[in-house]
């Protein structure tokens, strides 16, 4: 393991730290056959789409490809659903899945977020709205775009790498139990012992939750000098929660 350790710098990284820049973007009034050309080119998943004077006014991207009349892929759905669905969501859905602009498909009324938005805040626009990228809007004008790719890069750029430095045992001991005892499900951090040896660990004592195992076990890990984690953990039955109360 890596003795490296986030930095106040990395732990507040915003949205202009990792965006994509510059944008390549598609006119509203583009046909669909050169929009699917440009992001097969460019190797990219989404287009920005932009009116005559430059703002942004959707975007497309894979997922609008999918439903098409070319490929028999339009939705079918028994009769009665369609009646239940009634004429404005068919028509929706056909023009979508035969439109030839891009107007026609995009997806409009779109989700952004600000250069200084965190990255906190982008995955929780991801999560909230179940997209995949998220437009970065600067006074109104397009000056990037967050991924999940962007995310995952700097993810690895974060991880910590193989080969670490020597960190002292003792040193790694309690920065261990100072992991457990600070995390909100380590109700039984009191009771989990550590020893290291030569950067080996071997995590000991009780925990009261299956699922407290791996999540002691990837604490152990993520602490600066850690080499190996055995893990010899108990996981103690109600009775025991009782008598040690």
């Amino acid at each position: 393991m890596s003795e490296k350790r986030l930095t106040k710098r990395e732990i507040s990284m915003q949205a202009r730290d990792i965006m994509t820049t510059p944008v390549v973007t598609i006119t509203a009034s583009a046909s669909v056959a050169e929009a699917a050309d440009l992001m097969l080119t460019r190797n990219i998943r989404c287009l920005p789409v932009v009116g005559e004077d430059g703002s942004l006014v959707g975007i497309i991207s894979e997922g609008d490809f999918l439903r098409r009349g070319e490929l028999g892929t339009r939705r079918a759905r028994p009769r009665w659903l369609e009646v239940l669905l009634g004429p404005g969501k068919l028509a929706d859905e056909y023009v979508r899945s035969s439109g030839r602009r891009v107007d026609e498909v995009m997806t409009a009324g779109l989700v952004s977020a600000a250069p200084g938005a965190s990255l906190a805040e982008i995955v929780e626009l991801m999560a909230t709205h179940d997209i995949k990228n998220v437009p970065i809007l600067d006074a109104g004008e397009i000056v990037g775009i967050v991924s999940r790719s962007d995310l995952m890069r700097t993810l690895l750029r974060t991880l910590p790498k193989s080969g670490a430095a020597t960190v002292d045992d003792e040193v790694i001991r309690r920065n261990i139990l100072a992991e457990l005892r600070g995390q909100s499900w380590s109700v039984s951090g009191d009771l989990i012992g550590v020893t290291v040896k030569k950067g080996e660990v071997e995590l000991n004592g009780a925990i009261f939750d299956e699922r407290q195992r791996k999540a002691a076990v990837v604490a152990a890990e993520n602490v600066a000098g850690v080499k190996t984690v055995t893990d010899k953990l108990f996981c103690a039955g109600p009775l025991s929660v009782l008598l040690l109360s």
